[in-house]
Order: C-alpha cells, then sequence, then structure tokens
C-alpha cells in the first residue's frame, strides 16, 4: 500500500513520508514486512494474512490523522556526511553547461554545491544511490535531452533541484559536475547502503589529487556526524 504526499517533490511532502515511515517501523504494525519511501511516499508491504487491506487502510487512516506529518520533526538517528568531491575539470565536466543553465558562472554554482545543505530524500535507481534536495531555485534546469553514455561511480550530477551522486556507473540525462571517491554501495558490509533517507549531506571542495588519494577509503574521505 501507497500513502502519498503529494504529486510533486517538495520540501514538506518528503519530510512528511520520512517521518511517517518512521512512526510505523516503532509501532511495529504486525503484517506489515517491509517499508520504504520514494521523494514523497511511504511504500508498505504487508501480509493479508496476518493484516487485511481495509483493516491496514484504517490503521493508517487513523495515524495520518494525529498530527501534520508535513511539519513532522524528522526521524532521529540521521546522519550528516560532510564528502570532499572535484568539480569542474574533466572530473566534473558539465559544470560550466550546468551553470550556464542556471544563469550561474561555474564559481556561483560551486558554491551553491558546496554551501547548501542537502537531504537524502530518496534511495533508488541503483543500490545506495542517493537523490539529494532541494537546492535553490535556480537550479530547477531539466535533465539533458540525450544520454551521456558513462557517468562514473561516485559521479555527482544535478537536475530539476537535486543532486544525484552515483553508486554504479551507467548512462544518464543527469549533468555530470563533480566527482567523489565515495563507495555507496558496499554489499560485504553489514550495512550495505552507505547513505539513508533523511542524511544529510555537505560537499566540500578538494582538488584531484587529493581525491585520488583518498579512493583507499571506503567512506571516499568523507566523515560521519551524528544529527541532533
Amino acid at each position: 500500500m501507497l500513502v502519498s504526499f503529494g504529486d510533486s517533490l517538495s520540501e514538506p511532502a518528503n519530510r512528511a513520508a520520512l517521518a511517517f515511515r518512521a512512526e510505523i517501523e516503532q509501532q511495529g504494525w504486525d503484517g506489515v514486512e517491509e517499508s520504504t519511501t520514494s521523494l514523497v511516499s511511504t511504500y508498505l508491504r504487508f501480509d493479508p494474512l496476518h493484516l487485511g487491506h481495509a483493516e491496514l487502510k484504517q490503521k493508517l487512516d487513523t495515524l495520518l490523522a494525529e498530527r501534520d506529518w508535513y511539519d513532522a520533526p524528522l526521524p532521529a538517528g540521521r546522519s550528516l556526511w560532510r564528502i570532499p568531491a572535484v568539480f569542474g575539470t574533466d572530473l566534473g565536466p558539465q559544470l560550466e553547461q550546468a551553470a550556464e543553465a542556471a544563469g550561474l558562472t561555474p564559481e556561483q554554482a560551486i558554491k551553491d554545491f558546496t554551501q547548501t545543505r542537502v537531504r537524502v530524500q530518496t534511495i533508488g535507481f541503483a543500490p545506495g544511490q542517493p537523490y539529494l534536495g532541494e537546492l535553490p531555485e535556480a537550479w530547477d534546469i531539466p535533465r539533458q535531452s540525450t544520454l551521456t553514455s558513462r557517468i562514473p561511480e561516485g559521479a555527482l550530477a544535478v537536475a530539476i533541484r537535486q543532486l544525484v551522486l552515483f553508486s554504479v556507473a551507467t548512462p544518464t540525462g543527469w549533468q555530470h559536475i563533480g566527482q567523489t571517491a565515495m563507495r555507496l554501495f558496499q554489499p560485504e558490509a553489514d550495512e550495505p547502503f552507505l547513505l539513508r533517507p533523511g542524511d544529510e549531506v555537505e560537499f566540500t571542495r578538494t582538488d584531484a589529487e587529493t581525491l585520488s588519494n583518498m579512493r583507499n577509503d571506503p567512506h571516499g574521505g568523507a566523515e560521519r556526524s551524528d544529527l541532533p
């Protein structure tokens, strides 16, 4: 069952989805086997032999009426990640193109990317891949009309007021503006996904040589701290 808090992405709708899912997890309803969130929705997979569709809907309606989920506190246990990135050069070859689309200079663009704290709004498309937002309104730029044939693991790309940090090498329509050394998907680890929905991210500017030296670190030089 899907509980949607909006038809399009907004900060309040994403906040509501994250908070609502956290409350369901805390309550631990018998019959709910899995929950997750998208950009604006909470998804539940349930066993109808233990919890019927009508009963689950009633429980959800009751929980929805208990508070204003658009103004709910974000879940506890979140992390703040400070992630080094190279912007522009051959490691972020579409920075100038993206900046021009946003009506900014490349330096102004980098300032936006490094001074805006963004939230992991959802994980999707590939294992452990975070969609990060929201950026300032100038970054409401479209995806490309054609695909870039390959964007590398750890690449940072931008469109529609979001940054995407790529967990695998893949074709994309997003504009490649930077590069990190993070391994976002670590299947050998107890927690395979490095970032989780609700985590927050700040990007710090570094150079190519320093970034290369960070590649032996599974976190790619990123620093993690607990959010209050």
